[in-house]
């Protein structure tokens, strides 16, 4: 039971339809990219490519089941994969009360935008970063699947923001690597700094000993914050479950104090309370004070804004939201494409916000600091008095 569009490239289908003008061209559309998205999953459940002859194959496919697909453009007949041992079935599309077929047809919009997108995310990701200094930077990785030489691999798909001098918060750039290792880093942040990255004076991310060894190389003088949402959930790994609450309270009470010194002080306690119940957890806080705590040398007002990569989760959170309804990408220059363009149109909206990110007057203690010469408060950081 033979379906045609399953060996072809999707893109030039499109075009080719587009180019025809067929009356029923979206429904046709929803119908080949459905069927090139759940041949994908067939071919990863099985290990190998449809006829492909692998040791990596696991199983393999018999054929399909037509199954009828209601839609709000229609009805669309699939012709679902079978396999020879066990069962496939897409219920991310199928499931009952499912509305895929709204990302569906996102996803055929930007597919047939891509070639034309494709310059504008070049220019997006090569830009001059001629707004600095970039006081702060948030770095974060996601990871997605695509196709690499015949197989399906997990690439890491970089990003970095920033705030900008005049307080207004910038996607600085984007890049996918085979590995989050620290060359990878290092190189990322290169590219930055190539492009105009200038005034770091804090990076703030989840940890990764290959991106503080990168800030070292790339980023001399700038300080590391450890993402502190990351690090307590890490640290209540630590503790018994029935603790978790009471141990997430004491330690969220070290970041509600008014000043650097209070701060500083409030660990300490915390370390000392938690030490006799909880020593590896205690042991943990203590070595990560300098980590963690960051943060503190740096204005009251940026607080809230530096001592985690919240700003950049939400981020993420978007860029998730429109790349898993593709699954698995064809290959790693669509994953640039895809979420270089929503990056493009989310760095569009904070250019034009009305309010800044940071104010310019609080941002500018941060650069003048350094040429003062500051104090040095508990952690060995330099103090920044906000």
């Amino acid at each position: 039971m033979a379906n045609p569009s399953m060996d072809r490239d999707p893109l030039a289908w499109l075009r080719e339809q587009l180019e025809q003008a067929h009356p029923d061209l979206l429904r046709e559309m929803m119908a080949a990219i459905t069927q090139q998205l759940m041949a994908a999953e067939a071919q990863e459940a099985c290990g190998a490519e449809y006829g492909e002859r692998s040791a990596d194959r696991v199983n393999s496919r018999n054929g399909f089941r037509l199954r009828d697909w209601d839609t709000r453009i229609g009805s669309i007949q699939l012709a679902v994969p079978k396999l020879r041992q066990g069962s496939y079935f897409p219920d991310w599309l199928l499931a009952p009360r499912r509305r895929a077929e709204r990302a569906m047809v996102a996803v055929i919009a930007q597919a047939y935008l891509a070639k034309s997108l494709d310059p504008m995310v070049a220019d997006f990701r090569n830009r001059p970063l001629d707004a600095g200094p970039y006081s702060y930077l948030w770095v974060d990785a996601l990871t997605q699947r695509c196709r690499d030489g015949g197989r399906i691999v997990n690439v890491v798909t970089a990003i970095a923001t920033a705030v900008n001098a005049d307080g207004r918060r910038e996607i600085l750039g984007v890049d996918v690597f085979t590995a989050e290792d620290g060359a990878a880093r290092t190189s990322f942040l290169r590219g930055l700094v190539a492009r105009g990255l200038t005034g770091v004076k804090l990076v703030i991310s989840d940890s990764h000993e290959g991106l503080k060894q990168a800030i070292a190389a790339v980023l001399p003088g700038a300080g590391w914050q450890r993402c502190r949402v990351h690090f307590v959930r890490n640290l209540l790994t630590k503790v018994p479950k029935s603790a978790q609450t009471l141990v997430a309270t004491l330690v969220r009470s070290i970041f509600a104090q008014p000043d650097m010194a209070a701060v500083w002080s409030q660990h300490e306690r915390i370390v000392e309370q938690l030490q006799s119940r909880f020593k590896e957890a205690a042991t943990m806080l203590a070595e990560a004070g300098p980590e963690v705590l960051a943060f503190a040398t740096f204005p009251k007002e940026h607080w809230r804004q530096i001592w985690s990569n919240n700003p950049q989760e939400r981020l993420n959170k978007e860029v998730r939201r429109r790349t898993d309804v593709v699954g698995i990408f064809p290959d790693r220059a669509a994953v640039i494409r895809l979420v270089g363009g929503v990056l493009a149109e989310q760095h569009d909206e904070w250019v034009v916000a009305q309010h800044r990110y940071l104010s310019v007057e609080s941002l500018a203690k941060v650069q003048m600091a350094e040429r003062r010469g500051g104090d040095t408060g508990a952690g060995g950081s330099q103090l920044i008095r906000g």
